[in-house]
């Protein structure tokens, strides 16, 4: 069984287990008649006090039993029992059964559980299940509260069962997102030193997509809160002690690169976090540095992003409909290609002037000029605007060579020529300027278009 959820970001979030397509019905209850029936239903739902009583109280003895007779090790789960505990997880879903939970102590137990449990689901429906309670903003706090938990939890990120280390980031992004408890988890994070190298480590070698979706949302939402958190972990070099080799540094930036080429693979969707994640780097100084040094990983970062650009959101001949599906993360992209190309001076390869890439950027140009409609939509205007400034800096640079290519290929055209030169006037001249030079030496009719049209 495998456990889905909505994004964490939502303030009523659930995560859930799919084993029940709705809400478990509640289990045969004793009593006498309704009102023993109502006392026993917890708040307005129809769940029942008394069973959630037993199965958790089931649950403490089981895990006692098992810890005793294997301490070592691993248990699997018997069909009720992990039926059962289902159950709870779903449950807890319901606002009046998480605030049950918590005055039931049940994080207590479910700290207890998960510090004994020797069985990989048992741990990760726990996590689960305090995923749910986190969920509501009051549970959240108290649960926030609870200083031995929380180190439970941030520790959890160094296990090896990806169904966890997925419940367990879940659960991280949940409190990240309230803004009651969310600076008290980035100081605990910042003092435990095992949560970078742990998030590096299931980057670089994890296969597991949904996993990378979600500890690239949770990176993401960590760098968006503390600029200083980022700083700290994209300078440092983290140690690896999984491995057979003691101490093996990890580079963050080429673990967030790999994650993100396993997600291309397979969930082209996740790429704009990890872009967003980029992009966040470039706007510090630190973060421009590592791009820009010799053998740093910018010119890798520089590659990867241009070839999705290129062969993943705009292919030849779809850019109407990458613009519709497309737009933000190619905002992200764009951003991110721009700021390398500021980096590039000290690479040992510099970033070719890609011609499908600069063929894009002029289409996003003549789309601009001939869709007025466009200026209603903020993202587009947004890419419009970062891929004008992109391309006066390309202009600034363009090599002769590179204006043949594009006009042997009918990348520069009487349309596009117009187009590029309304997006780089009056803002960037000295780029239309080098742009009209090149164009001169090689199609002197092209550059009398542009002159007649823009003659000062």
């Amino acid at each position: 069984m495998e456990s889905n959820t909505d994004d964490a970001e939502q303030k009523e979030e659930n995560f859930s287990s799919p084993v029940m397509d709705r809400n478990p019905s509640p289990p045969p209850e004793e009593g006498d008649g309704q009102e023993a029936e109502d006392a026993d239903a917890i708040g307005d739902t129809v769940y029942s006090k008394h069973w959630l009583f037993s199965t958790l109280t089931r649950l403490i003895h089981m895990v006692s039993e098992l810890s005793e007779e294997n301490p070592e090790a691993q248990v699997k789960l018997t069909d009720d029992d992990e039926e059962d505990l289902c159950k709870v997880w779903d449950m807890a879903m319901d606002k009046d059964v998480a605030r049950f939970l918590q005055e039931f102590k049940a994080a207590d137990i479910l700290l207890g559980v998960i510090s004994k449990s020797r069985c990989p689901r048992l741990t990760e429906i726990c996590v689960g299940i305090l995923g749910n309670i986190a969920c509501f903003p009051d549970t959240c706090v108290t649960l926030s509260q609870k200083e031995d938990l929380c180190a439970v939890l941030l520790l959890l990120l160094g296990d090896a069962d990806p169904p966890t280390l997925l419940e367990t980031s879940r659960l991280l992004l949940t409190c990240l997102s309230h803004k009651d408890v969310c600076s008290l988890w980035i100081q605990r994070i910042r003092q435990q030193t095992s949560v970078c190298p742990n998030l590096c480590f299931i980057m670089s070698s994890s296969t597991n997509t949904d996993l990378l979706e979600k500890v690239g949302d949770l990176v993401d939402k960590l760098f968006d809160l503390d600029e200083e958190l980022m700083k700290t972990w994209i300078t440092d070099k983290p140690q690896d002690k999984r491995g057979d080799e003691s101490d093996t540094p990890l580079d963050l930036t080429l673990c967030l690169l790999e994650a993100v080429k396993q997600l291309r693979s397979e969930k082209l969707n996740g790429i704009e976090i990890y872009l967003h994640i980029f992009q966040l780097i470039t706007t510090v100084e630190e973060g421009c540095e590592i791009f820009a040094a010799p053998d740093g990983p910018g010119k890798a970062v520089w590659d990867f992003v241009c070839d999705v650009v290129c062969k993943d959101l705009c292919q030849q001949n779809d850019l109407e409909v990458a613009l519709h599906e497309q737009k933000s993360t190619l905002v992200q992209a764009f951003a991110v290609l721009q700021a390398l190309y500021r980096c590039q001076d000290q690479w040992k390869s510099k970033a070719d002037p890609n011609i499908d890439l600069i063929w894009i950027i002029l289409r996003l140009c003549q789309h601009r000029s001939e869709n007025k409609e466009a200026a209603t939509d903020d993202q587009l205007q947004a890419l419009f605007e970062i891929t004008s400034e992109f391309l006066a800096d390309l202009c600034i640079h363009i090599p002769k060579e590179t204006v043949v290519d594009l006009v042997n290929k009918r990348y520069l055209t009487r349309e596009t020529c117009l187009a590029a030169a309304n997006s780089l006037l009056p803002s960037y001249k000295p780029s239309f300027q080098h742009l009209l030079a090149a164009l001169s030496e090689t199609d002197p009719k092209l550059a009398d278009v542009m002159t007649t049209q823009f003659p000062d």
